[in-house]
Formats: C-alpha cells, sequence, structure tokens
C-alpha cells in the first residue's frame, strides 16, 4: 500500500506510549541502559533486558534506545560539542535528513526526545524513501536560516543518495536557497554515505546521529536551537 501521509506526525498510539503514567518507566530504562552500555554490554542484549523489565512496546524500546548513551559517549560528545556563534568561519557540515526530518516530525505534533547528550530525535523513520510532507518547506526554510545566522564560511547539506527521491529533495533545498538569495559557499551534496563524510568533517557537523557523533572532530545541536527558538510548542520529552 503506497505512503500517502501528508504529515511526520505522532503515531496513533503515541498519545499512551508516551503519556505522563509511562515516562517514570522510560526515563528510568533510559537510565538502566545507559548504565548497561556504560559497562561495556552488547547493544542488542542490553535493549532486550532493560525493555522485558519494564514491558516495553517496540515504538518505547526504540524511544530508549535513541535517548541513551553510555557515559563515555556523554562526556566525549559534551567536550566536542561547539555553539552555534562558534560556528562562524568555520566550514559547516549539514546532516539532512537527520536535521530536516526532526524539524518536520516537530511542526507536525510528532514526538520529539530529548537525549541524556541533550540531542533532539524523532521516532521516524526513512525504510530508503524520503517523502515529503507538508511540513518539508517550512522547516527547510526554518533549517536554511538558522544555518544563515551561523555566518558559517561554507554549509554542506549531505543527503543520502540511495534514498529515493534525494535527488528531488536536493533541487528543493537548491530552490529556497535561491529564493532566499543565499550567499557564500553552499552546496547540497548527494553522497553514497553520509555518516563517513561528516565524520571526517573539517568543521562542525549538525547532527544528532550517534555514530556521528562519536566521530566527528566538533558538533553543533543546530536542530535543538531550531525546534527551542521556532517550535517553542513541540511534544517535547526527556528521557535523559
Amino acid at each position: 500500500m503506497p505512503d500517502r501521509r501528508q504529515h511526520r506526525g505522532p503515531h496513533p498510539d503515541d498519545e499512551h506510549t508516551f503519556a505522563e503514567s509511562q515516562l517514570v518507566a522510560l526515563r528510568t530504562a533510559v537510565a538502566d541502559y545507559s548504565w548497561l552500555l556504560t559497562r561495556g554490554y552488547g547493544e542488542p542484549s542490553a535493549l532486550k533486558l532493560v525493555g522485558d523489565r519494564y514491558n516495553l512496546t517496540a515504538r518505547q524500546r526504540s524511544a530508549v534506545r535513541r535517548s541513551a548513551c553510555s557515559d563515555a559517549a556523554l562526556e566525549a560528545r559534551a567536550a566536542r560539542q561547539v555553539g552555534v556563534v562558534q560556528c562562524d568561519g568555520l566550514p559547516l557540515g549539514i546532516d539532512g535528513y537527520n536535521v530536516l526530518i526532526t524539524t518536520e516530525s516537530a511542526l507536525s505534533g510528532g514526538v520529539i526526545l530529548v537525549g541524556r547528550d541533550g540531542c533532539l530525535r524523532d521516532l521516524a523513520s526513512l525504510h530508503g524513501t524520503y517523502r515529503r510532507v507538508e511540513e518539508t518547506v517550512p522547516a527547510l526554510r526554518l533549517l536554511i536560516n538558522a544555518v544563515k545566522r551561523c555566518g558559517a564560511a561554507k554549509v554542506d547539506f549531505y543527503l543520502d543518495r540511495p534514498v529515493s527521491n534525494s535527488g528531488r529533495l536536493r533541487v528543493m533545498i537548491q530552490s529556497i536557497l535561491e529564493e532566499g538569495h543565499a550567499s557564500g559557499d553552499w552546496r547540497v551534496c548527494l553522497v553514497d554515505r553520509p555518516d563517513a563524510a561528516l565524520a571526517d568533517y573539517p568543521g562542525p557537523v549538525a547532527t544528532s546521529d550517534s555514530v556521528i557523533l562519536d566521530r566527528c572532530a566538533a558538533w553543533v545541536n543546530l536542530t535543538a536551537t531550531i525546534i527551542h527558538t521556532h517550535v517553542p510548542g513541540a511534544w517535547k520529552i526527556d528521557l535523559g
């Protein structure tokens, strides 16, 4: 059946899945899972152990996994984080789908998780195809305007080439850039592995992807800045 969704909004069960009555168990699960990761337990086995202990649904387990991290990862990420103003004059790499989809989710009332590391993450997934929704253009404009205010020397948007419709999204981003008369060196790049490109990027990167956060030289919490500033009513759930 084709995907006909027009919004990146909440799952029909999220009102119950993330109700106030569920949050104590979810926060405890994040703490327990992080404790296990800190002590070297494997991610799948640790998540199953914690999920079974607190009788979590698959979506709740996904939220726990995305919100948790080991103490070592938390400390290292904090040490490499830079503020938005510190991007002035530096090259800035953007994890395109990562930042865009979380912003779309916030605009459409989807669940936004606040993790241990302060990053904001959504519960959406691509499944190999990106589908434009009503929030796509507003989200892109918020993202581009936020990047402009950073004062970066150059900006590289990275999109996953293997994801269907990445080419169309690239054209859309370029059109919005032209519409807004963006100055400076802006590129929208289709690459096979954005995580590898961003992990080795010569300047700060905007992402909440744990793999990139644990490998990059510096990162900026741009998604959090956008949502906290422009979507204050977003459905944020702090599990960290």
